[in-house]
């Protein structure tokens, strides 16, 4: 709670200033943006002015037409046109390196290595033993994975293909439904894929240069409706490619058991409302890791969806986060808020049947608490 008042983008500037400082070494910083977020976010770094004023901070990802899902044609929404385009994925990664010339000029600069990873996984910085490690390997690629637990059954895995025992990123949007348990039994798939890749940039060119500059992915197909926060608009596809789907196209390349605390990431409000809790703890080198009483297991938070699917729904709930790191599960059903100063323990399940929000205050442990 300490950083309440950073944005995943500021935590990440000064995860870069500090390792620049510590190791007095010029680390180039790159931000993938899409079409969408590449004003605000130049905007917004100009607080760093080292990080700002540097010409290659921004790799621009390409844009896709979402496609009508009746019509298999390009959608259209005339209220709004910019609705008719999507990022095109993570995986435009190696794409939008090669066509913007980024890779080529980096490599002249003598860049030979480039970490990645998500803008809202803040355990992933640039750690120099697995660089050493990946350095010494001369592997193309390397995978940070994780061991699954339940709650990740659901999530993509990493695989072996049998025919020829490559390394491949399976997703359950690629899974037939007959394989369904197998593709959720942690015992037998026991990797998920972090995010977290190093990519040896000369082999990543000589690769794409050997595919016709494009690496081969495969096709993730969303559905989605053409304006996000309009449920009954135009049903669309979103055509995607993930960048770890590269681990089969790129030969040699491997996969690394890394720790959990270095995979913090941020896709649901759950997960922010958690994030911004002490049961998690900043560290002197502006990474999250959870708190060393949580002994490695994060408090499941479950809110309802309801009233907080997106940040502004989550905002009203606590502008002060309540304390959880003594907490192993949250459930909020219903209209709620918390005053300053609250402590959840063990199990606990908080209710408001009513329209009206309701606030919890003090101290509530194991137990459901009907307000």
């Amino acid at each position: 709670a300490e950083y309440m008042g950073d944005t995943f983008l500021d935590l990440i500037a000064k995860q870069i200033i500090h390792l620049r400082e510590v190791h007095a070494m010029p680390l180039k910083f790159i931000l993938m943006n899409s079409f969408s977020t590449s004003e605000d976010t130049k905007a917004f770094l100009q607080k760093y002015p080292s990080l700002a004023q540097d010409p290659d901070l921004e790799l621009l990802q390409n844009k896709a037409p979402k496609v009508d899902a009746q019509t298999l044609e390009p959608a259209t929404h005339s209220a709004n046109p910019e609705l008719e385009w999507c990022p095109p994925g993570h995986g435009d990664l190696y794409a939008a390196l090669a066509g913007s010339g980024k890779l080529d000029a980096l490599i002249a600069q003598g860049v030979k290595y480039m970490f990645v990873s998500n803008s809202d996984n803040l355990g992933a910085t640039l750690d120099l033993k697995i660089l050493n490690f990946f350095a010494q390997s001369n592997a193309p690629m390397l995978m940070e994975v994780c061991e699954r637990t339940e709650a990740d059954k659901k999530g993509g895995h990493l695989a072996k293909a049998k025919e020829d025992g490559k390394l491949v990123l399976r997703e359950s949007a690629q899974c037939p439904k007959a394989d369904e348990g197998h593709f959720q039994d942690i015992t037998r798939h026991r990797f998920f894929n972090t995010n977290n890749l190093w990519l040896n940039l000369p082999q990543l060119k000589a690769t794409l240069e050997a595919n016709k500059g494009m690496i081969p992915l495969p096709l993730i197909c969303n559905s989605k409706t053409i304006d996000p926060r309009d449920p009954t608009s135009t049903k669309v596809f979103q055509l995607e490619t993930a960048m770890g789907a590269a681990i089969a196209s790129l030969p040699g390349s491997q996969a690394l058991v890394v720790p959990r605390s270095r995979f913090a990431p941020v896709k649901t409000c759950n997960d922010l409302f958690l994030l911004r809790s002490d049961a998690y703890r900043t560290t002197a080198d502006m990474r999250l890791e959870l708190a060393p009483e949580r002994q490695g297991r994060a408090p499941v938070v479950d809110l309802d969806t309801k009233h907080y699917k997106l940040v502004d729904g989550l905002d009203p709930l606590a502008p002060q986060p309540p304390s959880l790191v003594g907490c192993d599960r949250l459930t909020v059903k219903g209209l709620v808020g918390f005053k300053a100063g609250v402590v959840l323990e063990g199990v606990v399940e908080i209710q408001n049947n009513d329209a009206e929000r309701k606030y919890v205050e003090g101290k509530v442990a194991a137990k459901t608490l009907v307000l």
